[in-house]
């Protein structure tokens, strides 16, 4: 018999494992196509004012975070969703006020509202964990409370 926690414990997974999926896979493959510009030419996004900043070309620039985003994209999926979730976050917050500089607004809308979903799947991983480590945080605690000499 399923009880309502049951409900809300299935649910709690299935979404926290939708958005894990999706801020894993999604800046892997944006990273990728970095190198590839299969789905879109990705230096026309870099605005004006960081292009005159930077040492080296749009194209180079554009490459380096395509390797930053594979990186957070694996991040997400190992054990380590937590970081790499507040990683994913931060790049896209980072990705809008670019956005916003160069004066794509509905773009920069875009990545804010998937930043906040990063952000609340870091949430949703800080719950997991917390559901999860309490038994061994608990064992832990017996362990060393077991090794300490009792003083009279």
């Amino acid at each position: 018999m399923h009880t309502s926690l049951d409900h809300h414990n299935d649910l709690f997974s299935r979404t926290y494992l939708l958005l894990k999926v999706t801020f894993g896979l999604v800046p892997i493959v944006a990273g990728l196509d970095k190198f590839l510009n299969f789905l879109t030419d990705w230096t026309s996004y870099v605005s004006p004012a960081l292009a005159n900043l930077l040492p080296f070309s749009p194209a180079v620039f554009m490459m380096i975070v395509g390797v930053i985003e594979i990186v957070a994209g694996l991040i997400v999926l190992s054990r380590f969703t937590k970081s790499g979730a507040y990683i994913v976050a931060a790049w896209l917050t980072l990705i809008a006020v670019n956005l916003i500089i160069a004066g794509k607004l509905d773009i920069a809308v875009r990545d804010l509202v998937m930043a906040i979903a990063a952000f609340s799947l870091a949430q949703l991983a800080t719950i997991r964990q917390r559901a999860v480590t309490p038994h061994a945080v608990n064992r832990t605690n017996q362990a060393a409370n077991a090794s300490q000499p009792v003083h009279a």
